[in-house]
Parts: C-alpha cells; structure tokens; sequence
C-alpha cells in the first residue's frame, strides 16, 4: 500500500455524490426495476455507505470487503431489484483498492473476487433477468474501474520516484559543489601558509648567534606550518580522487574581463558595471564570486540562448554585490532543454560559505535576475 491518508477534499465530495445518489434513487424509487421496498433501511444503507466511501483511503480492502459482503447477503435477503447506486460504488471501490495496493498482492486479487462475486449476486436478483448484454455491460465497466485504479497507482509511484530522484540529485550537487568549493579554497590556503612558512625560515637564517630563543620559536612555527602543509596535502587526496590531476584554480574578480569574454564569444551581449572603489577581497571571497557570476552566466547561455545580460559588481561598506540580469531568449522560445536546478545550489552553497546570501528567479519582463550579496 502506498500510504494512508486523512479525508481529503476529494473524498468528500465523492462521498457526498454517492450519499446524494442513494437518496434520490432511493427516494425517487429509480432503481433497476420497480420501487424497492424497506425505504428508510436503504436510505440509512446509502448514509452508511458514503460514511465508508469517506474513508476508503485509509482501509481501502476493508471497506470494499465489507460492502461487497453487506450487499451479496441484501441481495438474498431483501427482495427486490438492486439499485444502480450500489454497483457505482462497488466501482468506486474497486478502483481505490488497486490504486492503493500493489496489483499482484493478496489484497488486489481478493478485491477483484469479491468484485465478481458482487456482479454476480447482482445480476442474478436483477428483474427482468440479466441478459448477456447485461453482463457485457458490467463486465467492461468493472474493467475501466479497475485500469482506472492501476493507472492513477503507477502515476502516483512514478511521482514518488520521481521526487526521490530529485531529492537524491539535489543532495550530490550540494556535495559535489561543496567538494569543489573545498577544492579550491585547499589551493589557496596552501598557498597562504607556504608563503608564511617561507617567510618564517628566511627571518630564522637571518638572526643573531645570541638570538637562540628567537630561532626556537621561528622553528615550531615553521615546523607547524610544514606540518599544515602536509595535512592539507592530504586532504586534497581526498577531496579530488579520481580528478587529483584538476589544476588549481586561481580566478578571482580581477579577472572577470577575461571571463566576460568568453561568455561575448559565445553569443551572450554582456554588459559590465562596476559600482564603488575596488578593495582587495579575501582569496576565498574572491574567488566564490568569480564562481557565482560565471555559474549565473552559463546558466543564461543555457537556458535563454545569445540575449543581453547585464553584470553588476558593486563594492559597498561591508559587503560586495553581484547581479547578473538577462534579459531572456530573443527568439520566439528558449533554448530546448531543461534544467536540474543544480548550478542555483552551487551559487547558493558558495554565498552560504560567506554568510551571505543569494536570490534567483523570473523577471516580470521575461529576463532572470540572479542577486548575491557577501559581507565582507
């Protein structure tokens, strides 16, 4: 079973079609043949049933073993014709079961029996006796009841597998972005503490003789920062696996001319402003920036195909600014091709790693605007 739920507004109104449906036949005597008698018992059997018919979902083989036994045991008992209300809720019925239930379970195949056992009880009380066209009529209409209920079954599996896929999907990109971004901070923290270890081991050489302490100290530092090298050399292994032979990547904001150029290249008719004084970033701010615009531009390659983009890069009190708005596809549709949503995790990974934060999403206009925003 694939789950068991609470009414829903569905039920509900399935519940009250078939309540409304029992009454008026029941009332109107529009049954099969000529009124029935003992009216208030089945007006109370039609309330009963659309009770039932209410929480289906959640007992889906009870309810139709209950009913299919209730009205197989009326039809020998009470005298008189089965109504039409009854056999559509058997169809409704059905169709639930095998919507909720693996169609080769237990459950299944008995439901389907306790179906055909119904039909038959039904027909053979039916006033004037069945005919085989009788027959043929509920036999295809059991039929479509039940492909019904295979059908909404494999869409409803389909769906969960498919939201699974992509729940999967969206947590390897988020790991396969943070890797990256690991990757690259690794190559410019190793750069940082071999340039402070080079540093430290030059001013060693240069003390004094008498400066012995000095030189201990200069020498754990030293040794720590080796050391740090070596743990970092390690965690790189790690990190990189199979793709350990990668080249560092050493990009930043100051090289974003090079990389618009490419982008121009491609097709895209790229605009560039930069707002406010340069300051120097730190490396890793540097280059998730630099990331952030070049995953926001690709995007817009992607998905709109050559348009204008417009590239903003605003240098303010505390934090920096990026904003990459296009200006959409300029032919009659986008590009074929839909996206997996991965490149807005990247960017949103990679604001998140600086506490900042990062808004994606349509434009009234057709275009898409990216936003981040990094304290500095």
């Amino acid at each position: 079973m694939l789950h068991r739920r609470s009414p829903t507004p569905v039920d509900w109104l399935v519940a009250g079609v078939v309540a409304l449906f029992a009454v008026a036949e029941e009332v109107s005597a529009r049954s099969m043949a000529s009124p029935r008698a003992y009216l208030p018992l089945w007006l109370a059997a039609g309330l009963v049933t659309a009770a039932g018919v209410l929480f289906r979902a959640r007992a889906p083989f009870a309810v139709l073993a209950v009913y299919s036994a209730a009205n197989v045991g009326s039809f020998a008992l009470v005298s008189g014709p089965p109504a039409a209300w009854q056999f559509y809720t058997q169809l409704v019925l059905l169709c639930t079961l095998l919507s909720e239930v693996r169609p080769d379970s237990v459950k299944a195949v008995a439901g389907l029996a306790a179906t055909g056992v119904f039909v038959a009880a039904m027909l053979g009380t039916s006033s004037p006796a069945s005919g085989p066209g009788d027959v043929a009529v509920a036999l295809v209409m059991c039929a479509i009841a039940a492909g019904t209920g295979l059908a909404v079954r494999r869409h409803r599996v389909l769906a969960v597998q498919a939201a699974e896929r992509g729940e999967l999907l969206a947590r390897e990109s988020v790991q396969e972005e943070r890797a990256r971004i690991a990757r690259e901070l690794h190559d410019i923290v190793a750069h940082s503490v071999s340039v402070m270890t080079m540093h430290t081991g030059t001013v060693r050489l240069l003390l004094r003789a008498d400066q012995e302490p000095e030189r201990q100290a200069l020498s754990t530092v030293e040794a720590a920062g080796r050391e740090a090298m070596d743990e970092l050399r390690r965690m790189l292994g790690l990190l990189r696996g199979t793709n350990a032979g990668d080249p560092p990547h050493q990009a930043g904001l100051d090289r974003l001319d090079d990389l618009l150029d490419q982008f121009r290249s491609a097709g895209l008719d790229v605009r560039l402003d930069v707002a406010g004084e340069r300051v120097p970033l730190p490396p890793g701010l540097d280059l998730s920036a630099y990331r952030i615009v070049q995953e926001a531009l690709t995007n817009t390659l992607k998905h709109a195909g050559p348009t204008g983009v417009a590239v903003t890069v605003s240098y303010l009190p505390g934090e920096l600014r990026l904003e990459v708005v296009d200006e959409g596809p300029r032919g009659p549709r986008a590009p074929s091709g839909a996206g997996s949503g991965h490149g807005l995790i990247g960017m949103r990974e990679r604001a998140a790693l600086f506490e900042g934060t990062l808004t994606a999403g349509p434009l009234p206009s057709g275009g898409f605007a990216v936003r981040a925003v990094l304290p500095l």
